[in-house]
């Protein structure tokens, strides 16, 4: 036991030597490191995956879209919002920043059979709805196009209307 004792307490010994080492040259470099960070960190650094190309629409020419052709609308809102206001037919495929849309939600969205598909979100900075559909567009999906302001624009075209 007093040999376990003995290395852990070099193994500390050398783990300091090496911190107060590592230090003092860092201390006398003429760029050391800062050991305090001068900025804040990024904490939303974009994600590799490929973003593909998407059409703005405004949510007048959206309305007048999804009478022609088979379209598909999608709201990349949090189901809480789809629940409170949505589109007669439109899918729900809440965006999130981090994890990518599933392979599963892929699959039904080409296998829809749509023409067109075209996203809404929640009109912010930055889109929900636009970088959904950049995502999708990414992922092979064709003729994407999101709503310039979201759910919010499409609600007053429609009363406008």
């Amino acid at each position: 036991m007093k040999g376990i004792a003995r290395v852990i307490v070099e193994a500390g010994l050398v783990a300091v030597l090496a911190s107060v080492v590592a230090l003092v040259f860092n201390a006398v470099r003429p760029e050391g490191l800062s050991l305090v960070a001068d900025r804040p960190y990024e904490l939303f650094v974009p994600c590799p995956e490929p973003l593909g190309k998407v059409d703005e629409l405004s949510a007048a020419d959206a309305w007048r879209a999804m009478g022609r052709g088979k379209i598909l609308l999608i709201d990349a809102g949090s189901e809480t919002d789809f629940k409170g206001w949505h589109p007669e037919g439109a899918w729900n495929i809440p965006f999130d920043y981090i994890l990518p849309v599933t392979d599963g939600d892929i699959r039904k969205i080409a296998s829809s059979g749509a023409s067109r598909v075209i996203v809404y979100g929640d009109g912010s900075e930055p889109d929900s709805g636009r970088e959904l559909a950049r995502e999708l567009s990414g992922r092979g999906i064709n003729n994407v196009s999101f709503v310039v302001g979201g759910a919010q624009a499409l609600k007053a075209a429609r009363e406008a209307r």
